[in-house]
């Protein structure tokens, strides 16, 4: 047995060690330790806990509002600091931190998992059953099993109406399924017995508090500032560019890192299944989000009706979590030919696969609209190596009947860098035309992002209110470098 990583999780004041270890029968494990409390203490909560119930107690409106939540938390503090003293005079801070949080996650929370949950390294936590010990996502490691175990399936399945009623929804027998946006930006999935058939079930992503930025892409290899350099010149002069790749490419994660590029005073209106993009705080942003149906099929706001009703509140740019129908691929077109800069994810693996994913069914977009799309740019996920890497970027070439891409810049997997494939057809005569910049000019611009972008990773610029600082200040025409 070896330990690989130790690090501390800190989660409503009660500190806990992670321990990741590597084993010859299991391999990676994550292990928290949590300190102990004896039988005395357990009562001990017990009556505290006892006393706290109908000081506690919560309405529906309450449940649903993060700001009630979060005073409801502060009252609960010092109720149960005051019951403490009362029952235990000389008892320490330390130890009322300790016992306080302990019963905010028992009564308000999840309890072991909110550790897991305030691990800012895990990306998914996931509770097959009470058989087995919970799995998560981890940032470095990926999938690994904790030394986490949940009692018994009640138990999970009352995790799962905690989920549920922080939601106003509700998970039973008859309605044993729940997908579930926490006001935390976290997106919950449970499946009852005996659909799921080991036993309850609830996914939990995560919603990434501090998530990847152009420095930390261009560190580690996913992209270089020559490419970002590029997006970036596109995306300040208004161009359309779709982000495509196959499952856990990164789409997503990319399509977030580029959204700083786009000029402080831009209205900016994302629409997203799940809330996952997080931009700086400079920027004009709505985020909007669809809503399942309630368990009498009522109350569903679908992405197109969020794509249609975004044309009515006068946006700059706009965009789409993933294409995938028909009509969520026309009213995005549509809003490209009316002059709305749009950015949104495509499932495919390549430029090519792009285009005919985009002209066939279910899809089925007519070849000469793709002309509106300036650039396309193709993520792909190295398995075996674990690591993630721009594959292909370029232009997409509309030509009576025929629609091909012309590749920029392709990833060269022998040695691992990205290299320049082929000269630009119309992206630069296009800028040209709508900035009234000379080719001279848009090769200077594009050094001097590039110059910024290396300034960035050199210093380690790269939380994303800081990256929002530099675009900010870039654009109001300070100095940066």
């Amino acid at each position: 047995m070896k330990s690989i990583d130790t690090y501390e999780v800190d989660a409503d004041g009660v500190k806990v060690n992670v321990n990741i270890i590597k084993t010859p029968s299991i391999g990676l494990t994550y292990n928290i330790t949590i300190p102990k409390i004896s039988k005395i203490t357990e009562v001990l909560l017990a009556e505290v806990k006892n006393r706290l119930i109908s000081e506690v107690s919560l309405g529906a409106q309450e449940i649903l509002d993060p700001q009630i939540i979060s005073n409801l938390k502060t009252r609960f503090r010092r109720s149960t600091e005051i019951v403490l003293k009362n029952i235990v005079p000389s008892i320490s801070k330390e130890t009322i931190d300790f016992f306080t949080g302990k019963l905010l996650h028992e009564m308000l929370g999840l309890d072991e998992i909110e550790f897991l949950l305030n691990d800012g390294f895990l990306e998914e936590v996931v509770i097959n059953s009470s058989s087995e010990p919970v799995r998560v996502y981890h940032k470095k490691y990926g999938w690994i099993q904790t030394n986490v175990i949940v009692k018994n399936e009640l138990k999970i399945q009352n995790y799962a109406n905690i989920i549920a009623r922080r939601v106003g929804r509700q998970i039973t027998t008859l309605n044993p399924l729940l997908d579930a946006h926490l006001i935390t930006g976290d997106r919950a999935n449970a499946v009852l017995y005996p659909i799921s058939n080991k036993g309850n079930t609830i996914t939990i992503r995560k919603f990434a508090r501090d998530p990847w930025t152009v420095t930390d892409l261009i560190k580690n290899k996913t992209c270089s500032s020559d490419i970002f350099a590029l997006i970036w010149l596109a995306m300040q002069y208004e161009m359309n560019i779709l982000i495509s790749g196959g499952t856990a490419s990164g789409k997503t994660s990319f399509l977030n890192t580029m959204m700083p590029f786009i000029p402080p005073n831009h209205r900016i209106l994302t629409i997203e299944d799940t809330r996952e993009l997080l931009l700086p705080k400079f920027l004009y942003w709505v985020p909007l989000t669809v809503r399942q149906p309630n368990p009498e099929g009522k109350g569903e706001v679908t992405m197109l009706q969020l794509l249609v009703n975004a044309l009515r509140m006068r946006p700059d740019r706009i965009i789409l979590g993933e294409i995938r129908k028909h009509d969520q691929a026309e009213v995005l077109f549509e809003a490209m030919h009316t002059g709305h800069s749009v950015y949104a994810t495509v499932h495919a693996n390549s430029m090519a696969e792009t285009i005919r994913r985009l002209i066939n069914p279910p899809i089925n977009v007519p070849k000469n609209l793709l002309e509106s799309v300036n650039l396309n740019a193709v993520l792909y996920r190295d398995r075996k190596r674990g690591i993630r890497r721009l594959f292909q970027i370029g232009e997409i070439l509309a030509e009576e009947d025929e629609v091909k891409p012309n590749i920029l810049y392709r990833w060269k997997v022998t040695d691992d860098t990205f290299v320049p494939h082929a000269e630009s057809i119309n992206f630069f005569d296009n800028l040209s035309l709508h900035t009234g910049l000379s080719l001279q000019e848009l090769e200077q611009d594009l050094k001097d992002k590039n110059n910024i972008l290396k300034h960035m990773v050199k210093n380690n610029i790269r939380a994303i209110d800081q990256v929002g600082e530099i675009m900010n200040k870039y654009y109001l025409g300070e100095k940066i470098i």
